[in-house]
């Protein structure tokens, strides 16, 4: 089994910036893509951000230019640089991943239990 878990969630005014953390653990062999989904109250799961072991990247529209996803794949680590942070990016964020154990042929997505980001006018 592999268990993902988020970090650096919190309370933010406006214009601040939070940068969060997701460690992936477990009989990992290796991991295809990571990133970023959020949700909001009453909407759908959105994806913020993801990044390829080949470290391609891509993002929603309305985060581009503020948010900067990166990778460390020799800690299976990935993580959520976000600046100029507006209250409509209030959600809870969660990590994905999509991961081949080592006594595994496939690969499979892992989520991580969600972390709370709040941006105060």
């Amino acid at each position: 089994q592999v268990q993902l878990v988020e970090s650096g969630g919190g309370l933010v005014q406006a214009g601040g910036s939070l940068r969060l953390s997701c460690a992936a653990s477990g009989s990992i062999r290796s991991i295809f893509v990571m990133g970023w989904y959020r949700q909001a109250p009453g909407k759908e799961r959105e994806l913020v951000a993801l990044i390829t072991s080949g470290v391609s990247t891509n993002y929603l529209d309305s985060v581009k230019g503020r948010f900067t996803i990166s990778r460390d794949n020799a800690k299976n680590t990935v993580y959520l640089q976000m600046n100029s942070l507006k209250p409509e990016d209030t959600a809870v964020y969660y990590c994905k991943a999509v991961v081949r154990q080592m006594s595994d042929s496939n690969y499979r997505d892992y989520w991580g239990q969600g972390t709370q980001v709040t941006v105060s006018s």
